[in-house]
């Protein structure tokens, strides 16, 4: 797996990437490499996210846990350098159908959670990676809520302290 990882890397498959078919390998690194992304934003990658984006890829891509740790450890290695987010979201766009385009939003809002907080940097990244893989703001905000809920935290942009909504009304509502 790690030779084929690498020849990814090194766009030794470019031919099968310029004629839209992305092989599996490629798919699981996009993945694998997003997730890590996110898991970057905050300066930091620790253990509980690390341990989250293993069991997301171990799950998504029915991977053993060594297959798991090989994965992550090359997307790490891709993420050392500049962001290539582009890259890897066409690469999931053209693969992914829409609704496993949403279960990727919704494994970066794990993985951004998985500290139990949203930074800004994250909030940003999720935005912009959703819009490139085509994931409406509605389909993205339903897809925080459900990890939100399955996490078990509260969303506090909805609620103000004395528990009432904190979306303004206007007397015409």
């Amino acid at each position: 797996m790690l030779a084929r990882l690498k020849a990814l890397l090194m766009d030794a498959d470019d031919t099968t990437r310029r004629a839209g078919r992305h092989s599996r390998d490629e798919v699981q690194l996009a993945a694998a490499t997003l997730l890590v992304e996110a898991a970057r934003m905050d300066d930091q990658i620790g253990d509980r996210e690390r341990s989250r984006i293993r069991g997301l890829l171990e799950q998504r891509f029915s991977l053993s846990g060594a297959e798991a740790d090989e994965l992550l450890a090359s997307a790490e290695t891709v993420t050392e350098g500049p962001a290539q987010w582009h890259r890897f979201t066409s690469t999931l766009k053209d693969r992914f159908s829409d609704e496993e385009r949403i279960q990727m939003i919704e494994m970066l809002w794990e993985v951004v959670y998985a500290d139990g907080e949203l930074h800004d940097l994250e909030a940003s990244l999720l935005r912009r990676v959703g819009g490139l893989l085509y994931v409406s703001d509605r389909d993205r905000g339903a897809a925080r809520m459900r990890v939100l809920q399955r996490l078990g935290i509260a969303d506090s942009t909805l609620e103000a302290p004395t528990g009432e909504s904190s979306i303004q009304r206007s007397p015409s509502d």
